[in-house]
């Protein structure tokens, strides 16, 4: 029987952690990927247990723990010192913990992994694809190449290719616009003022908002631990920030008025010649769609349901729909054919659920922490902090940042999704070389 064939489009988080699963069983993979050489740009990110849950099921915890950042939990900090925010992983469950983590990492770590498959994987970097078309037994790619026209089938596609993909069918999306907050960004060595085990945050208001998030090293500095530093900005004024040293005066003196210690560090980062910070815009976005797949076609990561990074969940949700793919398509495969119906009610079942439940706390919850509504920050600083001082709300917050909930009444296990047990081994490794990752 023919070895089923999928097309990954775009090698982002879901599209990396779902080639190595596909391939690991055996199956061939094409990704293509529409830059020259994979670069990711983006500031460090936080692994919630429900990421790291994933990467123990694809073999890369170890390697990735070894880079990254071990974080256990989340503080938020209003100008009066009083904590807003106080969640912390172990009051979800017992060895529970974030990991902070470079993109760049991430990516070596998941490529590295790809690497132990790779006589099942073709990379087709810059590829623009532009259009699919399905058909009875498979699924059709346009697309261009160094301006060679694109035309190819494969068994199935994935399009992976993040928040402002064209390729996504249109009449499965319910919400597709931007944010008008989005935050400014760099990564800088380590924070030593402030805990390095905790991703901390600052309020002030709904006008105001700071994070610094402990994000480990990069494979080419492995003894250099870094920090992630984040200032919530309107987007229409992001291309402005810190554009001159007014603008630097001016926001060292917004931070220094609500958080003096915090400012301290910043100011050394800002002035220090040897480190020189660049500073870069993260424009976000809310994507809903009534569906993830039918057929032949299917759409995972921020493709398919992007939203406000409020939660912490973008990557978790990549990797959650990774393994989700991975555990419907041997459910619906019997001798080497596929039942596609099967497979997508059983992604459905996995993934809808829990999407919808972070889609909607995110948009519940961002207005709360970036809007210009004057009584929001009033609002949210007088009811978070006794939700925490009431256990069963504790505990439940908790759980919801570690990426585990399904619903507001139920969660996945760690456990279970950690778990993998090899069904066929089919896997034959080679020194084919990958993409590097800066």
């Amino acid at each position: 029987m023919k070895t089923p064939h999928f097309a990954i489009i775009g090698a982002g988080t879901a599209g990396l952690a779902t080639a190595i699963l596909l391939a690991r069983e055996g199956n061939q993979v094409t990704i293509f990927e529409q830059v020259d050489e994979l670069s990711p740009v983006g500031a460090g990110l936080l692994l919630q247990p429900a990421g790291l849950a994933v990467f123990e099921h694809i073999g890369v915890l170890d390697q990735a723990l070894k880079l990254g950042a071990k974080v256990t939990g989340l503080e938020g900090q209003l100008p009066n010192k009083r904590l807003l925010v106080n969640s912390h992983y172990h009051q979800a469950g017992n060895n529970l913990y974030g990991l902070g983590i470079h993109r760049a990492t991430l990516c070596h770590v998941l490529t590295e992994k790809l690497a132990e498959y790779s006589s099942h994987v073709t990379w087709e970097m810059g590829h623009n694809i532009v259009s699919i078309e399905e058909r009875h037994n498979e699924v059709r790619i346009l697309g261009s190449f160094k301006q060679q026209k694109i035309d190819d089938c494969f068994d199935a596609i994935l399009i992976a290719n993040g928040a402002r993909s064209q390729l996504r069918p249109k009449a499965w999306v319910k919400i597709d616009k931007s944010y008008p907050w989005g935050a400014a960004w760099t990564i800088v060595p380590e924070c030593l003022s402030l805990n390095p085990e905790i991703l901390h945050q600052f309020y002030d208001r709904s006008k105001i908002m700071m994070g610094v998030l402990p994000t480990g090293a990069v494979p080419t500095a492995p003894q250099q631990q870094l920090s992630s530093v984040f200032w919530s900005l309107p987007t229409s004024q992001l291309q402005s920030f810190l554009k001159d040293e007014s603008a630097k005066q001016q926001w060292l003196k917004q931070v220094s008025d609500r958080w003096p210690d915090v400012a301290e560090w910043l100011k050394q980062i800002v002035y220090d010649e040897q480190i020189q910070p660049e500073w870069l815009s993260a424009q976000y976005r809310d994507v809903v769609m009534s569906q993830f797949g039918q057929g032949r076609i299917g759409v995972i990561g921020d493709a398919a349901h992007a939203m406000s990074p409020q939660l912490g969940q973008g990557a978790n949700m990549a990797l959650l729909d990774a393994w989700a793919f991975s555990q419907s398509l041997q459910t619906a495969k019997k001798n080497q054919q596929i039942d596609w119906s099967i497979l997508w009610q059983h992604y459905h079942q996995q993934r809808r659920s829990s999407t919808q439940f972070y889609q909607f706390l995110s948009r519940l919850l961002t207005p709360l922490y970036q809007s210009d509504h004057w009584w929001a920050g009033g609002i949210r600083d007088l009811t978070f902090p006794w939700m925490y001082q009431i256990p069963y709300f504790r505990k439940e917050m908790a759980i919801t940042i570690s990426g585990l909930k399904k619903g507001p009444l139920q969660q996945m296990s760690y456990q279970q999704i950690a778990e993998y047990q090899h069904h066929e081994n089919r896997l034959i490794t080679n020194n084919q070389s990958l993409p590097e990752c800066e």
